[in-house]
């Protein structure tokens, strides 16, 4: 027997892969949902969503890449790997992702086919989206500025390209390197931890929607889960997994009590509690 039929699930529930099906509908997720749609459909040019590590970012944008249907949008989505990225990569990179062959040719050139596609893309009735993932590791100053370029292929009557930015809060930092490209952002909302309430029922959900049929921890353990995450999902994701295979070692009974998540805790090196995020941003 594995740990996943000793709770009789059908599924991990707690992976920390952005897995779009274990999606959580909450209020701030929501409301960023709906805001980056927004900014996508109307084709405002450049939308920024930051948060912390773990609070789902990159989910985001997965699940705002899998909502654009075909037929009105050509999407895309980027993610940047490391901090020496070039104007030219990105340009190569883009005008790949729209079906243009780059081998062997100029920036200029690919821009030049880059603007043919987007006007072929327009004149079809779709919407040109690239969606940019770590969009903080973007800290050449000349690659804003390509970016800023980009935002100029336009029609008299419509722009031609938006882009959507998810990053860590640095991003913002990012940004200011370019006033011109900033004063261009005309959606940007910041993703939060969740409260006790919230966490309490997003780890709920997922262990539902794995097929848990009765309850797996108690009280005091997700009291112990937020004290340890201080609500940023991701560490939840991590804290409950654990817990799940520490539950099984142990042969415990259902539910799981604190003291599996406090011994967890301390196999993660996990403080007893997380320096909030208002309580940081004040140091």
């Amino acid at each position: 027997m594995d740990h996943l039929a000793y709770y009789n699930l059908k599924d991990e529930p707690f992976s920390i892969m952005p897995l779009t099906n274990f999606y959580y509908h909450n209020e701030q997720h929501d409301q960023a949902m709906l805001r980056l749609v927004r900014a996508v459909d109307g084709m405002m040019g450049l939308a920024v969503l930051v948060g912390d590590i773990g609070t789902g970012k990159t989910l985001l944008a997965r699940r705002l890449l899998e909502s654009l249907p075909d037929e009105k949008y050509e999407v895309s989505l980027l993610v940047v790997l490391h901090a020496d990225v070039t104007s030219e990569w990105l340009v190569k990179r883009i005008a790949s992702q729209f079906g243009i062959n780059t081998e062997g040719a100029e920036k200029v050139d690919l821009i030049g086919k880059l603007y043919e596609r987007l006007v072929q893309i327009s004149e079809e009735g779709r919407r040109a989206i690239i969606l940019i993932d770590e969009a903080h590791m973007l800290r050449q100053k000349e690659t804003l500025e390509e970016i800023r370029g980009l935002l100029n292929l336009e029609l008299p009557e419509a722009k031609l390209l938006s882009f959507v930015m998810f990053g860590m809060p640095e991003l913002d930092t990012c940004l200011s390197h370019d006033s011109a490209l900033k004063q261009r952002i005309a959606v940007r909302y910041r993703l939060k931890n969740f409260s006790s309430e919230i966490l309490f029922d997003y780890i709920n959900f997922r262990l539902k929607h794995a097929g848990a049929e009765q309850q797996i921890f108690s009280a005091d353990a997700y009291e112990e889960i937020y004290k340890l995450s201080n609500g940023n999902p991701r560490l939840v994701n991590v804290i409950c997994d654990n817990s799940l295979f520490e539950g099984f070692i142990r042969k415990a009974e259902l539910p799981l009590e604190a003291e599996v998540i406090k011994s967890v805790g301390e196999d993660l090196g996990l403080p007893e509690e997380v320096p909030s995020e208002e309580a940081t941003e004040r140091r």
